[in-house]
């Protein structure tokens, strides 16, 4: 028998692109991998994947409630369940998940999305962040394998408790598809996107106070805390009514590849409220090179880094809408042509030396370090 990896999320299992290309190449590599998630309210049938999914109902939705009910339904479920190895993502999951593998006596993964003590729904929380401080502080020193998605993030981790994160980035899978020439100019009729979670934190606000001083449309793919909020500051902006601002709603990763292959630009912007978000290196800054689009990003460590290299981004100091519209009206049609076309072909050139068929090696090798001894069929590390 294969050995088999349990992973365990609070997201709902179709939109969370990073676990869909984890468990993938690890289920490709010989492991039976079992990925288990959150069924919501609105949750559409889980789509094919190559490894077996699992959904929890919860009555409770939000808030405090919703963790403890979580994690419970997670530890009763988990009881039932045999593993070679248990994996947490992020601290919502962690406490169930190394109980459970304590009690067999098997290891305990730790895989960081983000800093999660410091995400600005827990830094504007100081009770909420001590309490999750507690966890990660009880949470890590117990771990076989840290990994993380950024290097900033790992040199953090490993000042905070003193032993060693890997780092497995969050990059697209490179398709086999070729992108066309990069235009010379950007192209008419396209749009600017923004996908990912609509919270707090992400110049969403300030982004869409920009709109009407830039000459394009906004679309805008994902929901979240500010959901509600952010569709009436866009209807008193008139925004709504005008078609300058379109909300798309979930949209399952297939689909928003190829919508982004039509974006004309790409936006990933951040406010500095807590070092998850400052140390960030979210997969839309890889989506958008993936299909080509140039971006403008905000001016953080592990972006500044990556654009020192490839150059297929236009940063921004400050979110203040001025600061956006100008940023993004030098990008859209009318604007400078030169640059818009500059950054679309190193996005291209970029394409190859920044794909997951690379980062999916070092996600093999920690799991062939952990279970040295597994039988993979000689399928793993190929």
């Amino acid at each position: 028998m294969p050995p088999r990896l349990v992973f365990t999320v609070t997201t709902d299992l179709n939109y969370d692109q990073r676990m869909q290309r984890i468990c993938a190449t690890l289920a490709r590599a010989g492991y039976a991998v079992l990925l288990v998630g959150r069924q919501g309210p609105a949750s559409q049938p889980l789509g094919p994947q190559p490894y077996a999914q699992h959904r929890l109902r919860c009555f409770f939705q939000h808030g405090k409630i919703f963790y403890v009910e979580y994690n419970l339904r997670l530890l009763l479920f988990l009881t039932g369940q045999r593993a070679a190895a248990w994996c947490a993502i992020d601290l919502d999951t962690a406490l169930p998940v190394w109980l459970r593998a304590r009690l067999s006596r098997q290891p305990f993964v730790y895989d960081a999305h983000e800093l999660f003590t410091e995400v600005p729904e827990v830094v504007a929380r100081p009770r909420v962040q001590r309490l999750w401080r507690w966890i990660e502080n009880f949470i890590v020193p117990r771990v076989a394998l840290a990994y993380t998605v950024g290097p900033a993030l790992a040199r953090l981790f490993e000042q905070r408790h003193g032993r060693a994160f890997a780092v497995v980035r969050n990059i697209s899978r490179l398709g086999a598809e070729t992108l066309p020439p990069a235009p010379t100019a950007a192209p008419a009729g396209g749009f600017i996107l923004y996908q990912g979670a609509l919270n707090a934190g992400r110049g969403l606000e300030e982004l869409l106070a920009a709109v009407p001083h830039i000459n394009g449309r906004l679309v805008l793919c994902g929901e979240g805390d500010l959901s509600h909020s952010l569709r009436r500051q866009a209807g008193e902006l008139g925004l709504l009514q005008s078609g300058q601002v379109e909300f798309r709603g979930f949209v399952r990763p297939d689909d928003l590849r190829e919508l982004t292959r039509h974006a004309t630009v790409g936006v990933n912007l951040l406010r500095n409220v807590g070092l998850s978000y400052y140390y960030s290196l979210a997969n839309k800054f890889f989506d958008y090179l993936h299909a080509g689009v140039p971006q403008v990003g905000v001016d953080f460590p592990e972006y500044r880094a990556l654009n020192e290299q490839y150059d297929v981004a236009d940063l921004v100091p400050d979110l203040e809408p001025a600061t956006l519209a100008a940023a993004l009206n030098r990008l859209l049609p009318g604007g400078n042509a030169a640059r818009y076309h500059q950054l679309a072909e190193n996005a291209r050139r970029a394409r190859p030396l920044l794909s997951w068929q690379h980062e999916e090696q070092e996600l093999l090798r920690l799991y062939a370090t952990l279970l040295p001894n597994a039988d993979l069929g000689g399928v793993a590390g190929a």
